[in-house]
């Protein structure tokens, strides 16, 4: 008679699961001068041209223990810093660089970049 089964400390290889399905830890990308922090988060795994798959990260800012997630920006690649105030970060689309935006560090709003 089994009374268990389950695998020894919660291993996900021995469950069968991919460890590439679990999602990646947050990671901190840059710091501002000022102390700001700017963090990869959430993200979501893509497929772009040919079908060549890739990871698309959004951003979060942290400062003095408040986090303020910059709304609808998924990129591939991390920020760039401006200036103290300001991020610049490329829109991602299935695995595709578009548009850039300055993000206000302190709000995160993100507007696009005119050229």
């Amino acid at each position: 008679m089994l009374i268990a089964c389950g695998a020894p400390n919660g291993d996900p290889q021995v469950r069968g699961e991919s460890s590439s399905s679990r999602p990646p830890a947050d990671s901190l990308v840059l710091t501002s001068a000022g102390g700001m922090e700017v963090w990869f988060t959430l993200a979501r795994a893509e497929v772009g041209p040919g079908g060549k798959p890739c990871l698309e990260r959004g951003i979060e800012i942290r400062h003095r223990g408040s986090r303020v997630q910059v709304p609808l920006l998924y990129t591939g690649t991390p920020p760039v810093l401006v200036n103290d105030s300001t991020i610049r970060a490329v829109l991602w689309t299935h695995c595709q660089p578009g548009e850039s935006y300055l993000v206000n560090l302190r709000t995160g709003q993100p507007l696009p970049e005119r050229r």
